[in-house]
Protein backbone atom coordinates (compact mmCIF):
# COMPACT_ATOMS: atom_id res chain seq x y z
CA UNK A 1 0.00 0.00 0.00
CA UNK A 2 1.09 3.64 -0.57
CA UNK A 3 0.13 7.54 -0.08
CA UNK A 4 -2.12 7.09 -3.42
CA UNK A 5 -3.66 4.04 -2.38
CA UNK A 6 -5.64 5.51 0.66
CA UNK A 7 -9.40 6.35 1.21
CA UNK A 8 -10.50 8.57 3.94
CA UNK A 9 -12.60 6.03 5.27
CA UNK A 10 -9.13 3.49 5.27
CA UNK A 11 -7.40 5.73 6.96
CA UNK A 12 -10.44 7.06 9.89
CA UNK A 13 -10.27 3.16 10.49
CA UNK A 14 -6.58 2.71 10.68
CA UNK A 15 -4.97 5.72 11.93
CA UNK A 16 -7.97 7.18 14.37
CA UNK A 17 -7.69 10.22 12.30
CA UNK A 18 -10.93 11.90 11.19
CA UNK A 19 -11.65 14.72 8.40
CA UNK A 20 -13.71 18.01 8.82
CA UNK A 21 -14.36 20.56 6.41
CA UNK A 22 -13.23 23.56 8.63
CA UNK A 23 -12.58 27.51 7.51
CA UNK A 24 -8.65 27.54 8.13
CA UNK A 25 -7.33 30.74 7.19
CA UNK A 26 -8.69 34.31 8.26
CA UNK A 27 -7.29 37.70 7.14
CA UNK A 28 -4.96 36.61 4.25
CA UNK A 29 -2.52 39.07 3.36
CA UNK A 30 -2.70 38.94 -0.73
CA UNK A 31 1.04 39.09 -2.30
CA UNK A 32 1.40 40.66 -5.22
CA UNK A 33 3.18 37.79 -7.16
CA UNK A 34 6.79 38.43 -8.65
CA UNK A 35 7.92 39.65 -12.08
CA UNK A 36 9.31 36.28 -12.97
CA UNK A 37 6.23 34.35 -11.76
CA UNK A 38 4.12 36.37 -13.81
CA UNK A 39 5.76 35.41 -16.72
CA UNK A 40 5.63 32.07 -15.97
CA UNK A 41 2.65 31.96 -15.59
CA UNK A 42 1.50 34.14 -18.58
CA UNK A 43 3.76 31.48 -20.49
CA UNK A 44 2.22 28.39 -19.05
CA UNK A 45 -1.47 30.20 -19.37
CA UNK A 46 -0.07 30.50 -23.57
CA UNK A 47 0.37 26.51 -23.77
CA UNK A 48 -1.47 23.62 -23.62
CA UNK A 49 -0.94 21.59 -20.67
CA UNK A 50 -2.22 18.41 -20.49
CA UNK A 51 -0.01 16.37 -18.05
CA UNK A 52 0.87 16.53 -14.54
CA UNK A 53 4.15 17.28 -15.59
CA UNK A 54 3.55 20.49 -17.33
CA UNK A 55 1.48 21.50 -14.60
CA UNK A 56 4.55 20.67 -12.30
CA UNK A 57 6.71 22.56 -14.51
CA UNK A 58 4.78 25.39 -15.32
CA UNK A 59 2.32 26.34 -12.82
CA UNK A 60 3.63 24.90 -9.20
CA UNK A 61 7.01 24.58 -9.14
CA UNK A 62 7.40 28.11 -10.50
CA UNK A 63 4.83 29.05 -7.30
CA UNK A 64 6.85 27.21 -4.60
CA UNK A 65 10.51 29.01 -6.36
CA UNK A 66 8.37 32.19 -5.74
CA UNK A 67 7.62 31.68 -2.45
CA UNK A 68 10.93 30.16 -1.28
CA UNK A 69 13.08 33.38 -3.39
CA UNK A 70 10.61 35.57 -0.39
CA UNK A 71 11.48 33.94 2.41
CA UNK A 72 15.15 33.77 2.07
CA UNK A 73 15.69 30.29 1.73
CA UNK A 74 14.09 29.07 4.44
CA UNK A 75 12.53 25.92 3.16
CA UNK A 76 13.68 23.56 0.33
CA UNK A 77 11.61 21.86 -1.72
CA UNK A 78 11.91 18.06 -2.65
CA UNK A 79 10.65 17.02 -5.85
CA UNK A 80 9.66 13.36 -6.67
CA UNK A 81 11.46 12.07 -3.53
CA UNK A 82 10.09 9.02 -1.23
CA UNK A 83 9.27 9.94 1.89
CA UNK A 84 8.62 6.69 4.44
CA UNK A 85 6.50 7.43 7.34
CA UNK A 86 5.77 3.89 8.73
CA UNK A 87 6.14 1.28 5.88
CA UNK A 88 4.30 -1.34 7.19
CA UNK A 89 0.99 0.50 7.48
CA UNK A 90 1.54 1.69 3.79
CA UNK A 91 2.69 5.35 4.79
CA UNK A 92 5.36 5.31 1.97
CA UNK A 93 5.64 6.53 -1.37
CA UNK A 94 6.70 9.15 -3.53
CA UNK A 95 5.44 12.78 -3.12
CA UNK A 96 4.78 15.19 -5.75
CA UNK A 97 6.40 18.56 -3.50
CA UNK A 98 7.32 18.57 -0.45
CA UNK A 99 8.36 21.60 1.46
CA UNK A 100 10.80 21.16 4.59
CA UNK A 101 13.05 23.12 6.27
CA UNK A 102 16.42 24.13 4.54
CA UNK A 103 19.06 22.87 7.02
CA UNK A 104 21.85 22.43 4.35
CA UNK A 105 21.43 18.14 4.46
CA UNK A 106 21.30 15.94 1.70
CA UNK A 107 18.31 14.42 3.15
CA UNK A 108 14.82 15.46 3.60
CA UNK A 109 14.46 17.27 7.09
CA UNK A 110 11.34 18.48 8.75
CA UNK A 111 8.87 18.29 6.21
CA UNK A 112 5.96 20.69 6.88
CA UNK A 113 4.50 21.46 3.54
CA UNK A 114 3.29 18.47 1.64
CA UNK A 115 2.02 19.19 -2.29
CA UNK A 116 -0.33 17.09 -4.20
CA UNK A 117 -1.02 16.83 -7.75
CA UNK A 118 -4.60 15.78 -8.01
CA UNK A 119 -4.51 13.39 -10.48
CA UNK A 120 -7.27 12.82 -13.42
CA UNK A 121 -7.44 16.63 -12.73
CA UNK A 122 -10.05 15.90 -9.78
CA UNK A 123 -9.16 17.90 -6.41
CA UNK A 124 -11.25 15.69 -4.47
CA UNK A 125 -8.81 12.30 -5.54
CA UNK A 126 -6.36 14.54 -4.28
CA UNK A 127 -7.40 14.99 -0.66
CA UNK A 128 -7.12 11.28 0.83
CA UNK A 129 -3.63 10.84 -0.71
CA UNK A 130 -2.52 14.44 0.88
CA UNK A 131 -4.05 13.54 4.19
CA UNK A 132 -2.19 9.87 4.33
CA UNK A 133 0.84 12.24 3.47
CA UNK A 134 0.60 14.47 6.16
CA UNK A 135 0.34 11.50 8.35
CA UNK A 136 3.47 9.99 7.36
CA UNK A 137 4.84 13.58 7.51
CA UNK A 138 4.22 13.56 11.34
CA UNK A 139 5.68 10.21 12.07
CA UNK A 140 8.70 10.90 9.70
CA UNK A 141 9.31 14.06 12.04
CA UNK A 142 8.57 12.09 15.17
CA UNK A 143 10.95 9.29 14.48
CA UNK A 144 13.52 12.30 13.94
CA UNK A 145 12.60 13.49 17.33
CA UNK A 146 10.64 16.45 15.96
CA UNK A 147 7.41 17.71 17.46
CA UNK A 148 5.42 19.93 14.83
CA UNK A 149 2.21 19.98 16.22
CA UNK A 150 0.43 21.23 13.21
CA UNK A 151 1.31 19.75 9.25
CA UNK A 152 0.26 21.82 6.20
CA UNK A 153 -1.11 20.31 2.84
CA UNK A 154 -2.05 21.37 -0.36
CA UNK A 155 -3.90 19.93 -3.30
CA UNK A 156 -3.98 20.81 -6.88
CA UNK A 157 -5.26 20.62 -10.05
CA UNK A 158 -2.52 23.49 -11.30
CA UNK A 159 -6.04 25.74 -11.57
CA UNK A 160 -7.40 24.68 -8.24
CA UNK A 161 -5.74 24.73 -5.11
CA UNK A 162 -6.93 22.92 -1.64
CA UNK A 163 -5.09 23.90 1.58
CA UNK A 164 -5.53 21.28 4.50
CA UNK A 165 -4.31 20.90 7.65
CA UNK A 166 -3.35 17.81 10.43
CA UNK A 167 -3.59 18.93 14.15
CA UNK A 168 -4.21 15.73 16.78
CA UNK A 169 -6.26 13.11 15.06
CA UNK A 170 -8.39 15.69 12.90
CA UNK A 171 -7.52 16.72 9.39
CA UNK A 172 -9.35 19.85 8.21
CA UNK A 173 -9.97 20.51 4.44
CA UNK A 174 -10.59 23.88 3.86
CA UNK A 175 -13.72 25.30 3.20
CA UNK A 176 -12.30 27.43 0.68
CA UNK A 177 -10.71 26.07 -2.82
CA UNK A 178 -9.16 28.83 -4.08
CA UNK A 179 -8.21 29.32 -8.09
CA UNK A 180 -5.11 29.83 -10.03
CA UNK A 181 -6.66 33.47 -10.55
CA UNK A 182 -6.43 34.65 -7.24
CA UNK A 183 -2.58 34.17 -7.03
CA UNK A 184 -2.39 36.85 -5.04
CA UNK A 185 -4.23 34.78 -2.14
CA UNK A 186 -2.63 31.62 -3.08
CA UNK A 187 0.74 33.27 -2.29
CA UNK A 188 -0.96 34.98 0.41
CA UNK A 189 -2.19 31.58 2.13
CA UNK A 190 1.56 29.91 2.13
CA UNK A 191 3.24 32.65 3.52
CA UNK A 192 0.88 32.71 6.35
CA UNK A 193 1.94 28.64 6.89
CA UNK A 194 5.19 29.52 6.33
CA UNK A 195 5.11 32.38 9.09
CA UNK A 196 3.74 29.40 11.26
CA UNK A 197 7.14 27.59 10.49
CA UNK A 198 9.32 30.04 11.00
CA UNK A 199 7.94 30.93 14.71
CA UNK A 200 8.29 27.16 15.33
CA UNK A 201 11.53 25.80 13.54
CA UNK A 202 13.48 29.13 14.23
Amino acid sequence: MAYSDFTLEEIELKFGIRNQISSLFSEVQPLTPSLRLQESLQTANELPIRSGKAKSELIVLPILLDLRARNDKFFTIYSGDQLTGDRESGLVGECDFILAKDIKTFDINYPFIQVVEAKKNDIEIGVPQCTAQLIGARIFNERKGVQIPKIYGCVTTGNEWLFMLLENDTVFVDSNLLYLTQIETILGTFQQIIDYYKKILA
